[in-house]
């Protein structure tokens, strides 16, 4: 059997990658996390254990990039839903209201992402993160910063402690009155981007996540027969060491 070729074995990475990550999200929404085990979302992602510890140094981490990933879909999701628009203030409008659905509609992790960030581990860089800060910089540099460099860290400070808010337990501030504040601080009209007593296309967060991790449109891989997938991917990692 002639070995693969390197963009095999790449694609191999990515599939077990994303699965991991898919798996991540659905187990800590399902079960918080403290009750989810590295063992657990590889069971769930039908991968090999050894491959989570190839690809992320910890779980801690691993949860970290699985939200990010949450999150930077979902930004992208808002931005480009129909109709779409190149209007600067729609676009912060959408941003902010992502982002805040988020804390609304996924507590649970938006909670143990916030938690987890303040941990020892802290604050870490990875694709999912680079991409949604990529997001956030362009929608502040079309929303007319003259200086998107100085002004997305006060964008994300603002996000972050609005998502904060309104996950304190026993003192939760209402999203409708975190999103009023935002959007006066930006100088957006109420009926912008996907105002919390309407239904937007492409505003639902359903339980199902795998529309996450199927780039491309492709179909979400089976979660059963994966033994051979496992060697294979064994194998793929072994091989970029």
């Amino acid at each position: 059997m002639s070995p693969r070729s390197a963009s095999v074995n790449e694609e191999l990475r990515r599939r077990s990658r994303e699965r991991l990550l898919q798996a991540a999200l659905e187990l800590v929404s399902e079960r918080g996390y403290d009750a989810t085990t590295l063992g657990d979302i590889a069971d769930r992602a039908g991968s090999a254990r050894g491959l989570v510890s190839y690809y992320f140094p910890g779980k801690r981490l691993l949860v970290q990039s699985a939200v990010h990933r949450l999150m930077h879909r979902t930004l992208e999701e808002a931005l480009e839903r129909e109709p779409r628009t190149e209007d600067g203030r729609e676009r912060m409008a959408r941003a902010i209201d992502a982002v805040l659905g988020l804390a609304r509609d996924h507590p649970v992790l938006m909670r143990q992402h916030m938690a987890g960030i303040l941990q020892g581990e802290g604050f870490k860089q990875c694709p999912e993160q680079r991409r949604l800060a990529e997001l956030l910089s362009d929608t502040v540099a079309r929303y007319g910063s003259p200086d998107a460099a100085v002004d997305y860290p006060m964008l994300r400070a603002l996000l972050m402690g609005s998502v904060y808010a309104a996950l304190v337990p026993g003192v939760p501030m209402p999203v409708p009155v975190l999103r009023a504040e935002l959007f006066r601080r930006y100088g957006l009209e109420w009926e912008r981007g996907a105002p919390p007593d309407a239904e937007a296309s492409g505003g639902a967060y359903p339980e199902d996540l795998s529309r996450f991790f199927t780039p491309g449109g492709r179909e979400p891989e089976r979660r059963h027969g994966h033994g051979g997938e496992r060697n294979q991917e064994t194998d793929a990692a072994g091989q970029s060491k």
